[in-house]
């Protein structure tokens, strides 16, 4: 892949299939759309005995038009007709997905460590849980 967009390929590393643990358990798995321009995620997950699936495209917003936009973003869609939106920023080893805009009180930051990501989502007012990420594939 190829597209010129350092930030948007610095998300490479997620490619593959992952076994989540922590506030949710489950699997989640990344591939790129073909372009390399959009990486998608479909989520396969249990969190507090309720199924989460669903799929979120991350890349960056380009109305008709237009140019690409400053942020890497994203949108989750649920199987229960819920939509999140997202902010990815990757920094070294570091991953941050911010709830909403980047800076927002509510986000996830987790670590690589080969094929392994360690991290937690945090919520306002104290709230989150512990989000861990170990490649399977």
């Amino acid at each position: 892949m190829n597209t010129g967009d350092k930030q948007l390929e610095a998300l490479d590393r997620l490619v593959g299939t992952w076994r989540v643990t922590g506030g949710s358990e489950g699997t989640v798995t990344y591939r790129w759309l073909d372009g390399g321009f959009f990486l998608i995620q479909d989520i396969d997950l249990v969190q507090d005995g309720h199924a989460v699936k669903g799929v979120e495209m991350i890349g960056r917003e380009r109305p008709f038009g237009g140019e690409p936009g400053e942020d890497v973003k994203s949108r989750y869609y649920g199987s229960q007709g819920e939509t999140f939106d997202y902010v990815y920023e990757m920094a070294g080893d570091t991953l941050t997905i911010w709830g909403g805009e980047k800076g927002s009180p509510a986000y996830y930051r987790g670590t690589f460590d080969g094929d392994s990501v360690t991290g937690a989502w945090v919520y306002p007012g104290g709230g989150g849980y512990e989000s861990n990420m170990t490649r399977v594939k």
